[in-house]
């Protein structure tokens, strides 16, 4: 049996840095760039003295990195060791392996442990590829003698080879790292994982689709299995506890998302500290998710766009630390600006909501001013309108143009006061036609 799972890239619209702490919202959107992880056995069959083996073969495949490491997993302590070159090593997929062999162990009942283990005892071969937009491709094109434009970057072979970096980081002797685009590239590929695993080994079928109340209600328990271990392995990965949207917007699409306390990892962390995996698992699973999320989507017609304005990204954690040293520094200022910033996005969420509205009851008049306001300067989009309902949805838009630049002001006041790279620099932004 051969199992595909993939995921989608994100981007954050509203909440940047506000996002990670309670009760602040955020806008997530998911992207049409996905991760894609493919599960097989790597033994057809088992042989009869394969039961008496402790360990479990694991192949982790990347085409895009050139990369294929090796791993014997503990059938009884659910460990995970690299048996080739340390320098291939995974922490995402590492993770996301032991804690959805976990989860089945925590799950299952004896005769469905049998099952596994015959599962287990074939072997897991993993292979994961990311679509192109997650990652920068920038040299390739400019040898190529190519423009620099998406027709450009179509032009490439699906699940092109990466490139690294070759420029060294702040003048120190650096490792390369692969030049990303900033679209959760870790979350989707953990959640790809993780969601192919769960479903290979049995633990969730996301294959049906039904009209079925009660089969719906079952596929929403499985996502939220996905979700809650994705966000584990996820977390212990990356070795903090983040807000957690990038997993969420993977796991369930776009949406209104207002995070988890963290101490509902706090199990999680535990297995870093010897706790069993399994019980760890058990914990998670039965611990009390406090996020909060509400389906989301653009207004129709408004296309989201990514620019990549340079070479390489910057790094969240980094601007993270600094944004709460100025907190702290300058809790006056740094509350004000807080403030205006969740104010204005709050704003954004209800203009988009309204054109939303606007179109579902007036879509010929809606679609009718954002052809023509497509064509226009923001200047000239009430211009010749005379209609109310369009001059409405022309009220609207500009209303969404004018927050939209009054976040971005408040999002560069406050990476000037924190010295963190100014918004118009980050390798990914958003802008709506």
């Amino acid at each position: 049996m051969e199992v595909v799972a993939s995921a989608p890239g994100k981007v954050l619209m509203t909440g940047g840095y506000l996002i990670l702490e309670r009760p602040n919202a955020g806008i997530v959107l998911s992207t049409n760039a996905r991760f894609y992880a493919i599960v097989k056995p790597i033994h057809e069959d088992v042989k009869p003295e394969s039961w008496a083996w402790s360990w479990t073969d694991v192949k982790l495949t990347s085409p895009q990195l050139s990369r294929e490491s090796m791993y014997k997993l503990s059938q009884k302590h659910l460990t995970l060791q690299c048996v080739s070159s340390s320098e291939s090593r995974n922490p995402f997929v590492e993770n996301a392996i032991q804690y959805t062999v976990a989860a089945a162990h925590a799950t299952f009942d004896k005769n469905k442990k049998e099952a596994l283990d015959k599962v287990l005892l074939q072997g897991l071969d993993i292979t994961i590829l990311g679509c192109n937009d997650f990652y920068s491709y920038r040299n390739q094109i400019e040898a190529l003698g190519l423009p620099l434009t998406p027709e450009a970057l179509a032009t490439l072979p699906p699940f092109t080879s990466i490139t690294f970096n070759s420029e060294e980081s702040n003048g120190g002797n650096c490792k390369p790292e692969v030049a990303k685009t900033g679209l959760g590239s870790s979350a989707a590929m953990t959640t790809a994982v993780v969601a192919a695993l769960l479903h290979y080994l049995g633990v969730v079928n996301l294959s049906t689709s039904s009209a079925d109340q009660h089969q719906e209600n079952k596929n929403s328990t499985d996502l939220d299995i996905v979700h809650m271990i994705a966000q584990s392995a996820h977390c212990i990965a990356q070795g903090k506890v983040g807000s957690g949207f990038d997993v969420s917007s993977a796991v369930y699409g776009s949406q209104r998302y207002v995070r988890f306390s963290p101490e509902v990892l706090s199990a999680a962390q535990a297995a870093v500290k010897g706790m069993p995996l399994e019980e760890v698992i058990g914990n998670i699973l039965n611990g009390k998710w406090d996020h909060d999320r509400t389906e989301f989507s653009l207004p129709p017609l408004m296309t989201l766009l990514l620019g990549e304005p340079g070479t390489g990204g910057s790094s969240t954690p980094s601007m993270v630390g600094a944004v709460k040293k100025w907190q702290k520094a300058d809790p006056e200022n740094s509350q004000e600006t807080w403030r205006k910033l969740a104010d204005a996005n709050s704003e954004l969420e209800i203009q988009l909501n309204m054109l939303r509205k606007l179109a579902k009851e007036h879509w010929d008049a809606y679609k009718c001013v954002i052809d023509n306001c497509s064509r226009l300067k923001p200047a000239k989009w009430m211009e010749g309108v005379t209609e109310p309902i369009k001059a409405e949805v022309v009220k609207v838009l500009l209303k969404a143009r004018e927050v939209m630049l009054e976040i971005r002001n408040h999002m560069r006041t406050m990476g000037e006061a924190a010295g963190v790279p100014n918004p118009n620099h980050r390798l990914n932004f958003w802008m709506l036609l």
